[in-house]
């Protein structure tokens, strides 16, 4: 499946921009990344207030192999219905929208709060280095400059 079907097929929903990943496509509306192409087949980002419905459903998750062996994703099969019927589209990628908002309302308030601990946190400043005194432009007394820099290499 090319970008240009990917987004007739969304283009019910939603205007979606497509970015190549990894052998696959990421389909993102506002910003934010709602489904997956791999190969012939579309996902749809889930979380646990919305996985059970693609369950229920018969859907199964995208898994890829890592190299610690099988990872699941949070990407589900998008359910056959949805392909060809604009409303069920529009439903199965509004839920597939929702996770990825609250994914994404998640992720930032983790990193506000990594932000706001460190920002707590006193740190100790290094030592400021010291420069030998010199001409500028030249090397400090006592020192050659490194072949190449003002001075013919043997």
């Amino acid at each position: 499946m090319d970008a240009a079907s990917l987004e007739k097929l969304f283009e019910p929903f939603a205007v979606v921009t497509i970015k190549g990943m990894f052998g696959g496509r990421g389909v993102y509306a506002e910003g934010l990344m709602f489904a997956l192409q791999a190969g012939d087949n579309v996902y749809l980002k889930t979380d646990a207030s919305s996985r059970p419905r693609f369950s229920e459903v018969g859907s199964t998750p995208f898994v890829y192999r890592g190299p610690m062996g099988p990872k699941e994703t949070s990407y589900w099969l998008m359910p056959a219905a949805a392909s060809g019927d604009a409303d069920a589209l529009k439903t199965w990628c509004g839920l597939a929208l929702e996770a990825a908002r609250r994914a994404a309302a998640t992720k930032g308030a983790k990193s506000a709060a990594v932000k706001r601990a460190k920002e707590a946190t006193p740190t100790k400043r290094a030592p400021a280095k010291h420069r030998p005194a010199g001409k500028a432009g030249k090397a400090p007394a006592g020192r050659r400059p490194p072949a190449g820099k003002g001075r013919m290499a043997k």
